[in-house]
């Protein structure tokens, strides 16, 4: 199989590196492969591709959709992010955790982010071009969020990136998410909303 699939700590994550075949004219690998991803037990479907570029210290989320919420696979086309998931699932055994995973261009892992987790990145490198896959189409009308550095959280972004917290580059967006509440309905077990 041309890729491996490691279950993370957090239910429902997974992180995926392609394998590379390479000589001195450069490398080769497939970056999806839905017979694969099935084998895995990754049996989504995608039908939109995204793509952002984005300058050192620049953190985009913790985002979700309600209504019409994505599954997402996450990759950096070039430099690092540490990309976050926290999972947002009402009876989920890891409501409220969350798992983070350095993405590297060099590397090629890649990370996938079902349906019902707050998503984040933040870029480790001088720039990063950070591309994902959805599971369903961006519905704007459908935006939700939750603080990247919401206490409740315990997201230790300095561990990663020290000074993020006092360079941190946000949209105006990102500065205004309400807390992370233990005791709100977000999603159901399937990742379906229910607020």
């Amino acid at each position: 199989m041309p890729f491996s699939f490691e279950r993370c700590p957090v239910d429902g994550l997974y992180e995926i590196v392609p394998k590379r075949f390479g000589d001195g004219r450069g490398y080769f690998l497939e970056s999806y492969s839905e017979r694969d991803f099935f084998a895995a037990g990754l049996s989504m479907r995608f039908v939109q591709d995204n793509q952002s570029g984005s300058v050192k210290n620049v953190l985009r989320g913790l985002h979700f959709q309600t209504r019409h919420p994505q599954g997402k696979l996450v990759r950096a086309l070039e430099g690092r992010v540490y990309d976050v998931a926290v999972d947002l699932r009402c009876g989920s055994p890891t409501f409220g955790r969350h798992h983070g995973v350095i993405l590297d261009a060099e590397r090629q892992n890649q990370f996938y982010i079902p349906e019902g987790f707050a998503h984040g990145f933040c870029v480790l490198s001088e720039r990063a071009v950070f591309a994902y896959k959805c599971t369903d189409f961006y519905h704007p009308e459908d935006e939700g969020g939750v603080p990247w550095d919401d206490p409740a959280l315990g997201i230790d972004w300095e561990a990663v990136l020290p000074g993020i917290t006092k360079d941190v580059i946000l949209s105006e967006k990102d500065r205004n998410h309400p807390a992370f509440d233990r005791n709100a309905r977000y999603f159901d077990r399937n990742g379906v909303w229910l607020g």
